[in-house]
């Protein structure tokens, strides 16, 4: 499906919302999505796990902020956490597709994303998936004597019955990261949320439950929703963006992941954006019970933060930018 005519016929947009801090996310991630998408002719939906053996305490969104969501148009879908639940709460993005409805284009994003612009300017081809390049190299961690980033990927792909050769990026060295298709699933899309939550699903349990003996060394948690991702997509006829989606992590969305960072290193738009929009007193009184956002946004100790960075000259790694906030004390989650 090319990008115009799912324009026609819309498609929907998904996160995932429950108690606590993805709760408040979700509000500052609709709030920003209506201003920005007043005319939005598809769904805005907030996957919500429900109780169950997998979860301690109830995983269902507080009523003042399942109220604001409803208030921005939002349809909060329960799903059941069959397989992750709170041991895993990254496997929520992938059991939550299954409450998507069949066969209708879907875009998801991490809750922690602000929107800055109209999604009606990103061209989204619904028959080829992509997914963020907003990454570093986190996995896999390479071990001394242990198989390399080729050795490791292409275990995967052979597990799998996928052409490893054809996913390279011949442009970057042999065993440079970046040569390995490897994204961040802070957004993805697919013309069916079902087909590509089934296979998300099948992908994820396998490499978690019977990896290949490369993998024996590597870490899944928290990356195994990351090391399936380019499998699925690859497995679909997808690959990495092109220009035509350079609006996502750019000027239509921004996932800036915690609080502080958004301040420390997006833009100035993102900052207006969600200032702006939770603004307003009924939103404010409930966002407020959130520590983040009451000192970071509505203390304005955020522009302090601001004021600690220069954002044409950022340090190359993130940890980097965690430490001088976190010896402001103004770190938080």
């Amino acid at each position: 499906m090319s990008g115009n005519a799912a324009g026609e016929r819309g498609f929907n947009v998904f996160c995932i919302g429950q108690a606590g801090r993805l709760g408040y996310e979700a509000v500052v991630f609709a709030a920003t999505f209506r201003a920005a998408n007043p005319d939005f002719p598809g769904r805005l939906i907030v996957g919500e796990p429900q109780p169950g053996p997998l979860w301690t305490e109830d995983p269902r969104i507080e009523a003042p902020l399942r109220a604001l969501l409803e208030g921005f148009g939002a349809e909060i879908v329960p799903f059941e956490s069959r397989h992750f639940g709170e041991r895993y709460p990254y496997g929520n993005k992938i059991e939550g597709l299954a409450a998507l409805p069949e066969g209708e284009p879907f875009v998801f994003f991490d809750t922690d994303t602000i929107f800055t612009g109209p999604l009606s300017g990103v061209g989204f081809d619904f028959d080829r998936p992509a997914a963020s390049m907003r990454r570093e190299g986190t996995w896999p961690v390479l071990e001394l004597y242990g198989p390399g980033y080729g050795a490791t990927w292409k275990s995967l792909y052979d597990k799998f019955g996928l052409d490893y050769e054809s996913s390279l990026d011949r442009s970057k060295p042999d065993e440079y990261w970046e040569r390995y298709l490897y994204f961040n699933a802070g957004w993805f899309f697919h013309r069916c949320p079902r087909a590509f939550g089934e296979r998300f699903l099948d992908y994820a349990l396998a490499i978690r439950d019977d990896g290949p003996p490369e993998l024996v060394c590597q870490s899944l948690d928290p990356w195994l929703d990351q090391v399936a991702l380019p499998l699925v997509i690859h497995s679909f006829g997808g690959g990495r963006p092109g220009p035509e989606l350079a609006g996502l992590d750019g000027e239509v969305t921004c996932h800036y992941r915690l609080f502080p960072l958004l301040y420390a290193r997006e833009s100035d738009r993102a900052v207006e954006m969600l200032e702006t929009a939770i603004a307003p007193n009924p939103i404010k009184k409930v966002l407020k019970e959130y520590l983040p956002l009451k000192k970071i946004v509505y203390q304005k100790k955020g522009h302090e933060i601001r004021e600690m960075f220069d954002r044409t000259d950022l340090p190359k790694r993130e940890q980097a930018i965690r430490n001088t906030i976190k010896r402001a004390g103004l770190w938080m989650r």
